[in-house]
């Protein structure tokens, strides 16, 4: 698979690249990240590839990173309609102003102009809502953004890390009043991060929704750069997220990867991104890349196509603990097929499967 292999995005007719170009290390502004000059380098090799879609945000680098895809764009004089480029809305950018923040209608109106200027561009192909704001009502956020693509200021909407209960609410809301509905969910997923198996994903895949994954390499932990020996020593840049995320388990994944890699040749990070990106709903994972040679060892991961045994290893490597009521949920079949053997037992044997018509209600 290459970069120039499109898929559309959840239930719509967006033409997106497998991997997604994730903007967050666009500029130096929080102590770390790529020079204006790098980053230019890594657009123009992603775009080279065949990559259309980019992924940013007002909050990353202070708006700087929004600004240097702007000015890229605009220098190149490359065709606008043949990017994909996606931002978020929610972080207030200015502290003393109390609705400069959230989801409101007004906040959400702000944000878009702002991300629009700093983009240099009339419309926004994808605007996400980075966060749930539990202070808005969902309809008021709902309307705002199908005002936005009335206007032509915004093509499709999607959610990022919101409770599926709370997406499945704006997705009834929206497709009952006649607005706008979410095309995508943004959410973190990895070897290392697979709670969203228990409900985000099952309701994204039933809503319609593209699933694109953010942190695929779990800030670099994947990669096999952090190691047992070292951990004690490491300082990453993103700090306590990072570090927080090293240990047994973690070790335990990666040990698995690197064997993985061996088998094919490649990099732990390629066998990471190879296994999230086959995973069922996703459409395009996020790859972030401060450096080149960082890009260039993340878009090998399109290239790999992992054998049964060994998505199998990596699953039961990385088994995640799942909340209510999806345990509960996996029994089902036992409750379904009572006095059939599933999964090697009788379900007689479990004590809710009625041993008779007397004992049904």
């Amino acid at each position: 698979m290459s970069l120039d292999h499109y898929v559309t995005l959840g239930r719509s007719g967006l033409r997106v690249s497998p991997f997604c170009l994730g903007a967050m290390t666009f500029g130096q502004d929080w102590g770390w990240g790529s020079s204006v000059p790098d980053s230019e380098e890594i657009l123009t090799h992603y775009l080279e590839r065949g990559g259309n879609f980019l992924d940013t945000a007002n909050a990353y680098t202070k708006g700087h990173s929004e600004k240097i895809i702007g000015d890229y764009v605009r220098r190149r004089e490359l065709r606008r309609d043949q990017l994909v480029i996606a931002t978020k809305f929610f972080a207030n950018l200015f502290p003393s102003d109390p609705n400069a923040g959230g989801a409101s209608r007004k906040s959400l109106t702000a944000a878009c102009d702002e991300s629009l200027r700093r983009l240099q561009t009339d419309y926004i192909d994808l605007y996400w809502m980075h966060l749930w704001d539990r202070f808005t009502p969902i309809d008021e956020t709902m309307r705002a953004l199908d005002d936005l693509v009335s206007a032509g200021k915004v093509r499709y909407v999607g959610f990022s890390d919101t409770p599926a209960w709370k997406v499945a609410q704006a997705q009834v809301t929206a497709n009952f009043r006649g607005w706008v509905p979410l095309v995508a969910l943004q959410v973190e997923y990895s070897l290392v991060e697979r709670t969203i198996e228990g409900e985000l994903i099952p309701m994204a895949r039933e809503l319609g929704l593209g699933v694109t994954p953010w942190s695929p390499l779990c800030g670099g932990v994947l990669t096999g750069k952090y190691t047992r020996d070292n951990v004690s020593d490491v300082q990453p840049g993103r700090g306590d997220r990072v570090k927080n995320s090293l240990n047994e388990q973690t070790f335990a994944v990666v040990d698995e990867l690197v064997r993985i890699g061996d088998e094919h040749g490649t990099t732990p990070a390629a066998i990471a991104l190879a296994w999230v990106q086959a995973k069922p709903g996703v459409d395009s994972t996020i790859i972030g890349a401060r450096t080149m040679k960082q890009l260039d060892e993340n878009l090998i991961g399109l290239a790999v196509m992992l054998e049964d045994d060994q998505v199998e290893a990596l699953d039961r490597v990385s088994t995640p603990t799942l909340s209510f009521p999806m345990p509960f949920l996996e029994m089902a079949p036992t409750i379904m097929h009572a006095g059939a053997t599933v999964d090697g037992e009788r379900s007689e044997d479990w004590p809710m499967a009625p041993r008779s018509d007397s004992e049904r209600y």
